[in-house]
This record gives structure tokens, sequence and C-alpha cells, in this order.
């Protein structure tokens, strides 16, 4: 079953407060992004060696330093973000262990979790980070439920 934890999301937290600052061309320090988003600066720090090895961000030492997007916002999906940390490639492994499903009858909930995995994936896959920016669409009203 695909599902993400806690270091991809905050991968995408402090992804999308880049995103927040694209368009004024600001680079921002690892301890900004910790600030801003309530994540510890060295777990920041972890996150954009990941991103900007995957192209993600670019980094620049000195004092007009810092990081920012390596691509548009518009450019860069979750499902981008959320596959550095987390297995999405097996998004239909049963809850109940690899013997029950794939050997034999699959599980009662086999079905409805599929559906739900695969909705879970087209939103990461179709959401790109403009959605931060301040013309995206959860900055104009919409909020986040965390469930």
């Amino acid at each position: 079953m695909f599902r993400y934890g806690k270091t991809a999301q905050n991968a995408v937290s402090a992804m999308s407060y880049l995103a927040e600052v694209y368009a004024d061309g600001a680079r921002l320090s690892s301890q900004d992004i910790a600030n801003k988003r309530a994540i510890s600066k060295p777990l920041v720090a972890k996150l954009l060696v990941v991103l900007s090895q995957a192209g993600l961000v670019n980094g620049a030492p000195g004092p007009r330093g810092g990081y920012a997007l390596a691509l548009d916002p518009s450019e860069i999906s979750l499902l981008e973000i959320v596959s550095l940390f987390e297995k999405v490639e097996d998004r239909s492994l049963c809850p109940f262990g690899p013997d029950w499903c794939g050997n034999g009858a699959p599980c009662p909930l086999h079905d409805q979790l599929v559906a739900l995995t695969d909705q879970m994936y087209q939103f990461l896959a179709g959401t790109k980070l403009d959605a931060f920016s301040p013309e995206g669409a959860l900055l104009e009203g919409e909020s986040c439920s965390s469930s």
C-alpha cells in the first residue's frame, strides 16, 4: 500500500516554502526554511542535499547564497519529491502482508485499497509546487486537513 511518512512530508513542506518565494528570486538558508516550517535545521539540511542531488533545488554558498528551486514550481510534482524519500513503485502492497494478496484470493479490502492508493498517487503526480505560490490554489482560501 502506498503512503508516505514524516520525512517526505517535511521535504514537501520545505519545497513548498521555496515555491512560495520562487517569484521573488529569493535564496533561503536551511535555517530560514527550518524556522518557517518548524523543522529542525539538521533535517532540512539533509533534505536539501537529497533534493539538490535530484536536481530539484540549487544551492549556492556565501553571503548571497542559499537554496532555491532549480525548476519552475509548475514543473515539480509532489510525487517527484515524495518518491525521493518513499517507495512509490510498489503501490499495491497488501496491509495484511505478502502472504495474503497475491497468493490466492485478494483480501476483502483489496479493491478499495488499490483505488485509494491510485487516487493518492494521481493526486501527488498531478499536484505541482505552483499550488503553493502566491497565485496557487492552496493560498487562495483552500486548506489542507491533517488526517
